[in-house]
């Protein structure tokens, strides 16, 4: 590691999806989209579901999504604990259009309050999943 690099590990509930070096790290907090260098302040806060976009030292895009968890921040080191996390390319796009029409099938329909409340974070996870898919889709084409 050099000091244009930090070290990126992404874990999932299972199992590591990713450890390696990275110029910079994008994903989306809480409170809206943050961007990690090497050098970041210390930082530690909840994370949306959704992207998370990591630069490499060979300036290779590597994509990942995750259901939401925590992100620890240290000057050069980034830790994601997700209890989801995948690569982008492991993304089941059917899977995830099929989830997200029975989330709003769901939310159209007369339920109860429990189900609403578990209707919205599968569709806010079944969005962010095919948002990730469209992602990877458009870098594809770019590369």
């Amino acid at each position: 590691m050099t000091a244009d690099t930090l070290r990126l590990d992404i874990v999932s509930a299972e199992k590591q999806i990713f450890s390696g070096e990275a110029e910079m790290v994008f994903l989306n907090g809480e409170m809206g989209e943050l961007g990690i260098a090497p050098g970041h302040s210390q930082l530690l806060t909840t994370l949306r579901p959704g992207l998370v976009r990591a630069i490499l030292p060979s300036k290779k895009e590597e994509l990942f999504y995750i259901s939401g968890g925590m992100i620890e921040v240290q000057p050069y080191i980034v830790s994601v604990l997700a209890d989801t996390a995948l690569r982008a390319t492991d993304i089941d796009e059917a899977a995830a259009l099929a989830a997200k029409e029975q989330a709003e099938n769901v939310l159209a329909g007369k339920t109860s309050a429990i189900d609403i409340a578990k209707a919205t974070v599968e569709l806010a996870e079944a969005v962010a999943q095919i948002r990730t898919i469209q992602q990877l889709k458009k870098k594809t084409r770019i590369d």
